[in-house]
């Protein structure tokens, strides 16, 4: 008998941390995959941003596609802190070019979110009214908060 409970015991440990260890793969798995979403956004983020510079070096610049790609510049602007999922950096040891900072300083990334968010709505309200000159303007602004998050908070892309 005394075998027995002890044999039940281990079952009970091994269970317990096989529960444990699918938990934390879990955990990383989830991690990864708000990672790989958040890059996508990134992706497609720097997609409008890249359609819309092409646009405004034309003679004739598109107004609708200049409107088209400042407002899905905005509406990413709004939800940009939103893809920085707790459990999706580098501490978690998820494959990502956040830094950890992105996820430790939240004043500052914050501050950095809101800067991108400011000037992504002023892009997108004078491409909206369909001034190119405004555009071409703002869009220096737009950049230079990027740059300014990426500088911090964003390790260098690894080239090969």
């Amino acid at each position: 008998m005394f075998g027995d409970k002890k044999f039940a015991v281990a079952m009970a440990v091994a269970v317990g941390l096989g529960v444990a260890a699918g938990g934390a793969f879990a955990a990383d798995a989830t991690g990864q995959a708000a990672a790989t979403k958040r890059h996508d956004n990134f992706k497609a983020q720097g997609a409008a941003f890249k359609g819309l510079l092409d646009e405004i070096k034309k003679e004739t610049p598109d107004k609708v596609v200049i409107a088209t790609n400042a407002a899905k510049l905005k509406a990413s602007s709004l939800v940009l802190q939103s893809w920085f999922v707790k459990g999706s950096g580098p501490d978690a040891g998820v494959k990502t070019e956040a830094k950890a900072e992105a996820f430790t300083d939240a004043a500052g990334f914050a501050a950095a979110a809101d800067k991108f968010k400011t000037e992504a709505a002023k892009l997108d309200a004078l491409a909206q009214a369909g001034d190119i000159d405004g555009v071409k303007g703002q869009v220096r602004a737009v950049g230079g908060a990027c740059k300014g998050c990426h500088d911090k908070y964003r390790a260098p892309e690894k080239k090969g």
